[in-house]
């Protein structure tokens, strides 16, 4: 299955926001409809968000009067992530050669993402193994990084799957994810799917596990990584990192290569997006909090590179916490 996709002249994506009850697949055939989509997070993930963002300009070629004012509206629709922006900017560099040209592109962009998931799964399985020196080993993971955050299997959770088929997978600790529940609704579907051995834990409980040694090493995807290593993540990785090091369990960043934005020298410089109060005052609208409570709803952290064990891209490794650098020059 894949989570989005360009089917007979619009995108078609599984809309996130109704998992686990219902898989539907909507069809979108409007730019401002992807950006909504974007927005609402029916697509999210920031490989999911990079294809999105090209297939975008394919459609406000097709539909808009001016394709260009529909691409920066486009590009603006979540800060955070730089895969989204980035898929936009690869597409436009064809708006020359017209529809066929950036609809080209973007289809590569599509194939691109495929096949760095398949690379990044066997690249941080490999590693994996090397670190933990073990036959059979247990993964905790925040947020959702599968199939569902790109076009197919994902980049943490990828690795995961990669271990699973390997038959060396004992058991994926999967962190709800406040508060909007990703890995409580999606990481455990995904888990499910492809019967792979898990248990949901509550996000406040993940540092005090690893402390216990309930995990040999900890995977998470990214959605910006800084030129020095700092890496943007669902909120809650930067706890999980601080109990990572102070267990001594190793800690690694999943991305493909188009997450890396060597403009932003480090994470004090990221943009951290704030979210509707509403995600925290209730779920799926029954109301959780008193009317009047305010709400401070940060939907990422940044982890800084000194606490990264290793970055794992389609391409190499990189090991910030023991002094590697993404580019000479930069930690």
């Amino acid at each position: 299955m894949r989570t989005i996709d360009w089917v007979d002249g619009a995108i078609e994506l599984v809309d996130q926001t109704l998992l686990p009850g219902e898989c539907r697949v909507v069809r979108i055939g409007t730019v401002d409809g992807l950006i909504d989509a974007i927005r609402r997070l029916a697509v999210r993930g920031a490989p999911a968000l990079g294809v999105a963002g090209a297939l975008g300009v394919a459609l406000a070629v097709a539909t808009e009067p001016d394709p260009a004012d529909a691409a920066a509206r486009l590009r603006s629709a979540r800060p955070t992530a730089v895969n989204l922006a980035w898929g936009v900017d690869q597409a436009l560099k064809c708006l020359d050669g017209g529809f066929g040209a950036v609809l080209g592109r973007a289809l590569e962009i599509r194939d691109e993402d495929i096949a760095a998931c398949r690379a990044m799964g066997e690249r941080g399985a490999d590693l994996v193994r090397e670190l933990t020196g073990r036959d059979q080993v247990r993964i905790m993971t925040v947020c959702n990084t599968g199939g569902l955050a790109a076009v197919e299997r994902g980049t943490a959770l990828g690795v995961a799957q990669t271990l699973h088929e390997r038959g060396q997978l004992a058991e994926v600790l999967a962190l709800e994810t406040r508060p909007l529940l990703q890995g409580a609704r999606l990481t455990a579907w995904e888990l499910g799917r492809m019967g792979a051995p898990h248990r949901l834990v509550v996000d406040s409980a993940g540092p005090f596990l690893l402390a216990r040694g309930s995990a040999d090493i900890v995977l998470i995807g990214a959605d910006r990584i800084a030129a020095n290593g700092d890496t943007a993540n669902k909120i809650g990785s930067y706890a999980l990192a601080l109990g990572a090091h102070r267990a001594g369990v190793p800690f690694i960043v999943v991305a493909p290569e188009s997450t890396v934005d060597l403009a932003t020298p480090t994470g004090s410089r990221i943009e951290i997006e704030d979210r509707d109060p509403a995600e925290v005052l209730s779920v799926r609208d029954v109301r959780l909090a008193p009317e009047g409570t305010g709400v401070l709803n940060p939907a990422f952290d940044v982890t800084p590179h000194d606490l990264i064990t290793a970055i794992v891209t389609e391409r190499r490794v990189i090991r910030p916490g023991s002094g590697e650098a993404l580019v000479a020059g930069t930690i």
